[in-house]
């Protein structure tokens, strides 16, 4: 077995309560656990970058999903990226950087066949996490596959200043939409969406109500609906939406937090006339599109036609903070964590 020293202990995040509503600082403890030595086929990594998700928020509720509950008094688990430093499985040597799912914590002690090797030649490990990894996966499955896009599309992404529709936005654009429009949370973060990110127009959703502030955007009305929000977007994009409009339901970010029932959408019924499609996504059901994936981001990565945004939070005693953060809107582009 190849190995660095490795220390005796490492500091995790464990879930102490379930939030109620929003998540608080002491619904989480910061905890030294032993650093243990890999068994047969597994690899000990030390973090180099965390994670953090809207997803996770939802893995903190004691409910049945598509994927387990967080354990309480456990370590919580996400996308983490690092290198090696101690090997016992065939093919993995101490200094490989390596993709997997045991963040929030220093160091991880994985079964190696549950790890993807990175190249830190082609993009920053911190880029796994982000545009090369999960998110812009589901930005790509999501636009091109889920909802079917065609070049001449109209498209409206909201969240669009986040890590998967900021990439949303830009995929349509390089695939020939007619018309890209975002919705954010500040006047900074529309502005981003125009000047950087290439979209068409954009609105800060806080200053009316999102039905109006779409109609001004694409008074035609808009072919595809990418929806990281839920809620008000989601009524209103399907108002916009023409016949056999499409939408991707990937995230509902506004209601993960609530301790009462959604609102809306009241006008559900409008899919029958305009025939349109709602689909909800999930990310691992369209992992055969990873390598086309790689290789066509990748590409516009190389050839400067894609930009991607990270909002870095330094400390794995920061790791809370940052989560909360991301939750509030405080990220543009994807919100990772610094080990």
């Amino acid at each position: 077995m190849a190995q660095q020293d490795l220390p005796a202990t490492g500091r995790e995040w464990h879930l102490a309560a379930r939030p109620q509503g929003w998540p608080a600082p002491g619904d989480f403890a910061l905890v030294e656990a032993p650093v243990r030595q890999p068994g047969p086929g597994e690899i000990t990594v030390r973090n180099a970058y965390l994670s953090v998700d809207p997803y996770m928020r939802g893995r903190m509720n004691d409910v049945k999903s598509y994927v387990p509950p967080y354990a309480l008094g456990a370590p919580m688990d996400g996308g983490a990226v690092g290198h090696v430093v101690a090997s016992n499985a065939e093919g993995f040597q101490v200094g490989d950087a390596v993709l997997h799912g045991l963040g929030w914590r220093e160091y991880a002690t994985v079964d190696a066949a549950r790890t993807v090797k990175v190249d830190p030649e082609l993009a920053p490990l911190s880029a796994y996490l982000g545009v090369l990894g999960m998110p812009g996966l589901t930005a790509y499955a999501g636009l091109l596959e889920v909802a079917s896009f065609r070049s001449g599309d109209t498209v409206f992404v909201s969240g669009a200043a986040g890590a998967v529709g900021s990439l949303v936005g830009q995929i349509a654009r390089l695939k020939g939409a007619k018309r890209v429009i975002g919705s954010a949370g500040s006047a900074e973060k529309v502005a981003t969406l125009v000047d950087d990110y290439g979209f068409d127009a954009a609105f800060n959703y806080k200053e009316g109500p999102v039905a109006e502030l779409l109609g001004r955007a694409a008074p035609d009305g808009i072919d595809v609906y990418f929806d990281n929000v839920g809620g008000e977007h989601l009524e209103a994009a399907i108002g916009a939406l023409r016949v056999h409009g499409r939408a991707t339901l990937c995230g509902a970010i506004a209601q993960y937090n609530d301790t009462s029932a959604p609102a809306g959408p009241r006008n559900l019924a409008l899919a029958i006339g305009k025939r349109l499609r709602l689909q909800g996504m999930l990310v691992s059901d369209h992992s055969a599109l990873r390598g086309q994936f790689l290789e066509e981001v990748g590409g516009w990565l190389r050839d400067g036609s894609l930009r991607y945004d990270e909002t870095v939070v330094e400390g794995v005693e920061n790791a809370v903070e940052a989560f909360l953060g991301m939750l509030h809107g405080a990220n543009i582009g994807k919100m990772v964590v610094q080990v």
